[in-house]
């Protein structure tokens, strides 16, 4: 294999270079990236062009969706999914467990029932104060709300006493969801 010698070539191209002048350099220069990106796009356009050329699938090759629920369906999901009344002070409890679990302090909390006689569901409010970082208040209310799937988080406010005050309060309102035993 014959070796290549750099200094005769550079010489050369410097040559080149001053018997040309600047723009003639340039016009080679962008003649040579020209190239070397024509080069390189060829094959991804043969790919494409293949790829284009493939048929399409028919209409009894594709998926279809399965039917929306009907309204029956839905209603009767949203029933399914309730929580039980007499099982209420089982997911507070489970709410506070929670809590301890992500490192707040939870002393109390405010309790409400109310009934809605048209739908025949049972709502708990539970107003939590806690007290703790704010990832840890957000990693509570998100574990609550995957342990307890008949709640929503209806309010959260934040209260911190100095800038520099590592520990946040926060009250967070739970509105659990529930149905009489059948």
């Amino acid at each position: 294999m014959k070796e290549i010698q750099l200094a005769p070539l550079m010489l050369a191209l410097r040559l080149f270079a001053m018997r040309t002048g600047g723009a003639a350099c340039l016009a080679v220069a962008l003649l040579v990236a020209g190239v070397a990106t024509w080069a390189w796009l060829l094959p991804q356009q043969a790919a494409l062009r293949e790829e284009l050329a493939r048929p399409l699938p028919t209409a009894s090759a594709l998926a279809e969706a399965p039917l929306p629920p009907t309204a029956n369906e839905n209603l009767s999901l949203f029933y399914a999914t309730l929580g039980e009344k007499r099982h209420a002070e089982q997911q507070v409890k489970t709410l506070f467990d929670l809590a301890g679990k992500s490192n707040l302090a939870l002393n109390q909390g405010e309790y409400k029932f109310a009934f809605d006689k048209a739908s025949g569901v049972t709502t708990y409010q539970v107003a939590l104060p806690v007290k703790g970082t704010y990832r840890n208040i957000w990693q509570f209310a998100l574990e609550a709300l995957a342990a307890v799937p008949f709640a929503s988080l209806d309010e959260v406010s934040f209260r911190r006493d100095t800038i520099a005050d590592p520990a946040v309060e926060a009250r967070l309102r739970i509105t659990l969801f529930l149905k009489e035993a059948p």
